[in-house]
């Protein structure tokens, strides 16, 4: 019975972590196309709101569950022994560092910045400057690849380490041609 609870809190927590991730993408996605500060500054607090009220919580409960489903079904560090689910945790906890340092810093920074062009009523350099950095747009665009690599692991559950590293491969390739063509397709250099 403990080991469904926790099953089923490890799913909430994946679910809501998911509908999060993804509401950060839509409405990064959607600042990425505003020319007009009120709707850019929306996208920007919506992107607060899902990655603090969805993203973040639905992390915490999939690092306890996990964490109790490890100590008490795969007997605790024994689990690196087990490809998918030392390949899960890995991604889990760069994902859960990353999203919380580079990521989260990020956004929060737009967000300040934001609030400022807002007093101004305009875009300011500084606005346009932080928009079109690439290193925090990479590890955002990272986020959805691997949670969908630690999805594939535990769902497949592989006895080696192939899928782990072409997944790895997988999701960098894409994050990279995101950040590479997106910023193309929605120039950003408000006159």
């Amino acid at each position: 019975m403990t080991y469904n609870l926790l099953k089923l809190f490890h799913i909430i927590g994946l679910v809501l972590m998911g509908a999060g991730l993804i509401g950060v993408w839509i409405n990064d996605l959607r600042s990425r196309q505003a020319t007009d500060l009120i709707v850019f500054s929306e996208s920007v607090r919506n992107i607060a709101v899902f990655y603090d009220g969805v993203v973040v919580p639905g992390a915490i409960i999939l690092l306890i569950s996990g964490s109790f489903m490890i100590s008490d079904v795969f007997g605790g560090w024994d689990f690196i022994q087990i490809p998918w689910l030392a390949g899960m945790v890995f991604l889990f906890a760069f994902e859960f560092v990353e999203g919380n340092t580079v990521t989260r810093l990020y956004f929060m920074r737009l967000r300040r910045l934001t609030k400022e062009a807002l007093q101004i009523g305009s875009f300011t350099p500084a606005l346009q400057h932080a928009r079109a950095e690439n290193v925090p747009s990479f590890t955002h665009f990272l986020d959805l690849p691997m949670l969908f690599l630690i999805i594939t692991l535990g769902t497949l559950k592989p006895d080696n380490w192939k899928i782990f590293t072409i997944g790895s491969i997988i999701s960098l390739l894409i994050a990279t041609l995101l950040t590479i063509s997106l910023p193309r397709l929605y120039p950003w250099n408000i006159k």
